[in-house]
């Protein structure tokens, strides 16, 4: 029989856990917050804790011919792509290193590893070549292919690791029961295989919607950009940041992240095998 934690320590854990939780929620009310102030306010020594007499000027700011409307379908576009294109072959690939033995399985595995470690900014000369040899720069197609290549490693390593700890007997006891492979596979493990595949969907969607470097690497055109890219034209008459549309910009970009999470954190949460063992 374990002993019972003691008040003080677990005083102690809920302390440092509460600091932690507001390390890290204190930026994004700060983003919030700062959307809301005008440039006085903003530039001014003392900082404004709350946004008391402040306006929407900023965001006003962000729909004043700017360009936000055409920069939000080429992000939901290239995410949307990446997300689903990624997703299916990650699934396939992760079923066929995990179900089934083949030469070259470990070597595979291994190159999985070793691409993530590759620096992406020392790829994007070679990268932008070949769109460009292509045709594929400033184009849909061009950004969401560099994307899916970026996404793939990784999500092929998480769902691996989601396909190989549900047991293969779950599918052949509905094999014994009369199921074919397919609808084995259909009706057992790909539902339970639901919490895996909306994690790496909500990873692939977070890392595609805010990627900056190789967006503006390749997508030349203003007229092409994606909102990362599209948010650091902000600038004010003298050439410095305005903070004030940044930080609305970053605000309203950070609303569909926030938006697709809440539609799919139930599935993230549920259990593993939920239902594979009959009552």
């Amino acid at each position: 029989m374990s002993r019972p934690v003691p008040r003080r320590t677990r005083i102690a854990v809920d302390v440092l856990g509460l600091v932690a939780f507001v390390a890290c929620v204190f930026p994004v009310y700060w983003m919030v917050n700062t959307s809301f102030l005008d440039r006085r306010d903003i530039r001014a020594p003392d900082p404004t804790w709350l946004p008391i007499g402040g306006g929407l000027d900023n965001y006003r700011r962000l729909f004043d011919g700017t360009g936000f409307v055409g920069a939000l379908g080429m992000s939901l576009a290239v995410t949307v792509g990446t997300v689903l294109v990624a997703l299916v072959f990650a699934f396939l690939a992760a079923l066929a290193v995990s179900r089934f033995r083949f030469r070259g399985r470990r070597s595979f595995v291994i190159a999985l590893l070793v691409v993530q470690m590759i620096p992406a900014e020392g790829l994007f000369i070679s990268q932008y070549k070949m769109l460009d040899t292509l045709q594929l720069t400033n184009t849909v197609l061009g950004l969401t292919g560099l994307y899916i290549v970026a996404v793939l490693p990784f999500t092929i390593w998480t769902l691996r690791g989601f396909v190989a700890g549900l047991p293969i007997d779950l599918e052949e006891a509905a094999m014994v029961d009369g199921c074919t492979r397919m609808g084995a596979f259909l009706r057992i493990t790909f539902p339970l295989l639901a919490p895996g595949l909306v994690a790496t969907g909500v990873f692939g969607f977070i890392q595609a919607w805010n990627e900056f470097t190789l967006a503006l690497v390749v997508m030349t055109n203003a007229e092409k950009r994606t909102l990362p890219v599209w948010l650091s034209t902000f600038t004010d008459v003298n050439r410095g940041t305005d903070w004030g549309a940044v930080m609305a910009g970053s605000t309203l970009i950070a609303i569909p992240v926030v938006v697709f999470f809440l539609l799919v954190q139930s599935r993230m949460v549920s259990g593993m095998t939920a239902g594979a063992v009959k009552g």
